[in-house]
């Protein structure tokens, strides 16, 4: 499977990456993709914000913006994924191109701006899903965005939400994306405190309410980091990822290093792992914390973890390493654990947390 694996990369990287993308998913729901199901064991299996995990490693948003390939997804050895971003309206996003590979750098730009079929197509193929528990079920996020055009974009979150929180596990405000102008601003404490506010008045209308994360950029001080933690427990949020793309362009050596948008994968590594750390020691390890940036192997997803992680996700690295990625890096992460003496995820997170500080 992993030569057929490696062979379907090389032929997916001869195309330009947004078509590749669509080829994998069309892959992915014709059943041409490695389906293990959820990798689990007594050590990896964990609890987050209520939620059950078979194991820690999830699948970042971006990936299936319209949740055309959960059932797949569900069984590629994940222990949850998050699909979307979503918004109220459907929308086409910026121009094309608007992603691109970095080859040498193991590393994307992309500059998309939510394009997606919208929360009401969206909400249909989330209700659609068998829900758990039953064996090899793993949780279902959606990723909560604003569109482009609209003139409240913090209600754009509450509304998302209203529509597609019935048929989902648990879902994401995110307010890191760099792809959509302004965007970015309601980071701060005051339109954040307000915003995050709304989404949870709304959450607390739902019939079975769900667990509410905030994504956050890697682009931020310490000063804005305080105010975001701030934020998180004023409104009772679940827990934060840390973190999205960034816009920094350190020692990239690839053609395409110069293209607007949020560069994600290898290079990310380091910074995100230095604010998840951050945001980890600003909490006292009170408020879960998804790490996101960067992770290609087990010992990097084991690294946020003992960062101060009680999961992780990624996404870029399935360009370059396949789906298989998945089970490969929780199959690692628990032989990780055992080495170490842990017994579980908890035991290990934020053991190593100083040093990244």
């Amino acid at each position: 499977m992993k030569r057929l694996e490696r062979a379907g990369l090389a032929l997916l990287h001869l195309t330009d990456p947004e078509t590749a993308h669509g080829l994998s998913i069309r892959a992915l729901q014709a059943g041409l993709a490695p389906a293990p199901g959820p990798v689990t064991s007594p050590r990896l299996a964990t609890t987050l914000a209520g939620l059950e995990l078979p194991n820690p490693v999830g699948l970042a948003a971006g990936y299936d913006k319209n949740a055309t390939a959960i059932a797949p997804l569900s069984r590629a050895g994940f222990g949850f994924i998050e699909v979307g971003a979503a918004t109220p309206r459907p929308q086409p996003g910026n121009p094309k191109p608007r992603l691109f590979r970095l080859t040498q750098d193991r590393a994307a730009i992309n500059r998309f701006g939510f394009n997606n079929q919208g929360a009401d197509a969206i909400a249909t193929r989330l209700a659609q899903r068998q829900r758990g528990p039953v064996q090899g079920y793993v949780p279902v996020g959606l990723n909560l965005g604003a569109n482009k055009d609209s003139p409240d974009r913090a209600a754009d979150f509450a509304a998302v939400l209203a529509t597609c929180g019935p048929h989902a596990d648990f879902a994401t405000v995110n307010v890191s994306s760099p792809n959509t102008e302004k965007l970015r601003d309601l980071q701060g404490r005051a339109a954040l405190t307000a915003l995050l506010r709304g989404v949870m008045d709304t959450r607390a209308r739902l019939a079975t309410p769900i667990p509410i994360f905030l994504k956050i950029a890697p682009d931020l001080t310490d000063d804005d980091l305080k105010d975001i933690a701030a934020a998180a427990f004023e409104t009772g949020i679940a827990g934060i990822i840390a973190t999205n793309t960034t816009l920094a362009r350190d020692g990239l050596s690839s053609p395409h290093r110069s293209e607007a948008g949020g560069l994600s994968g290898a290079p990310l590594f380091d910074k995100s792992t230095r604010i998840l750390a951050r945001l980890s020691a600003l909490t006292q390890g009170t408020l879960p914390l998804i790490g996101v940036g960067g992770i290609e192997t087990a010992e990097q997803a084991y690294a946020k973890i003992r960062a101060g992680a009680s999961a992780v996700q990624f996404y870029t690295a399935m360009v370059y390493h396949g789906l298989s990625l998945a089970a490969d890096i929780a199959t690692g992460l628990d032989r990780l654990l055992a080495r170490d003496g842990f017994s579980s995820i908890d035991e290990a997170t934020g053991t190593a947390r100083a040093d990244w500080l």
